[in-house]
């Protein structure tokens, strides 16, 4: 299947049912959509973000929805250290015994400007957000995805290795190569599968942040791009590893 085709995925009821999936960036655009959409089709969604008032929000729409009553955990991914990823990865396998799906969600683009003119300071907070999280996040809760009968890791990726992106542009060229060795990693007998969602550009804050006068409406929502996701955390993408699916 094309990856614009999983635009119109439409997925059994039951695709997640009974799977415990982690989704950083919860209470985003496409966070907050999938995060409702996976528990709609029947998983446990542990919802992570760094602000607790957003997360509640996002756990009562599950509730009140009817989905399987999801998990909260509060992480600002700018100052989480090594342990802190390790606290993480115990307290689910303590709540839940094991993984079954992670998405890479969260994302940090601060603004645009010249490497000439970068703050360091910034540089340091978006490469941290954006690749060492991710990569720290992953280590901490591999062992628990080893656990799953069908683990399956999800990288939202973004082709914008372009003037003026700067440390997201660099950061999200990384995400891509980790996704890439992790998923040669896992392949064969190790049946973890390893894959990345470009969405191209959506309906969503960070993108207004970006680019303040373009018309939103000329956008794809966030709901309306979240059935690749949907697709490769269930079983119907059983043999699908190492795809980077860009919709755009």
């Amino acid at each position: 299947m094309i990856p614009q085709q999983l635009l119109t995925y439409a997925p059994a009821p039951d695709l997640l049912k009974d799977r415990v999936i982690l989704v950083t960036g919860a209470t985003g655009s496409i966070g907050n959509a999938l995060s409702q959409a996976c528990a709609t089709h029947g998983a446990t969604v542990i919802l992570l973000d760094k602000v607790i008032k957003s997360l509640e929000r996002v756990y009562d729409e599950i509730e009140a929805a009817g989905g399987p009553q999801p998990a909260i955990y509060p992480m600002n991914l700018e100052g989480a250290t090594a342990k802190d990823y390790q606290d993480l990865a115990e307290n689910i396998g303590n709540e839940f015994g094991r993984l079954d799906g992670l998405v890479h969600n969260a994302a940090f683009v601060g603004y645009l400007t010249p490497l000439k003119h970068y703050d360091l300071e910034l540089w340091a907070r978006v490469i941290t957000v954006n690749l060492h999280a991710p990569f720290l996040l992953t280590h901490g809760v591999l062992p628990l995805l080893e656990q799953s009968p069908d683990p399956s890791v999800v990288f939202s990726t973004h082709d914008c290795q372009k003037a003026y992106w700067g440390g997201f542009g660099v950061a999200k060229a990384g995400l891509k190569g980790l996704m890439e060795i992790l998923s040669k990693e896992y392949q064969g007998d190790r049946k973890m599968r390893v894959n990345g969602v470009d969405t191209g550009p959506i309906r969503s804050q960070l993108r207004a942040e970006q680019y303040p006068g373009e018309d939103p409406t000329t956008l794809a929502t966030p709901e309306e791009v979240i059935g690749p996701y949907l697709y490769l955390l269930g079983p119907d993408s059983a043999q699908i590893t190492g795809q980077n699916l860009k919709l755009a």
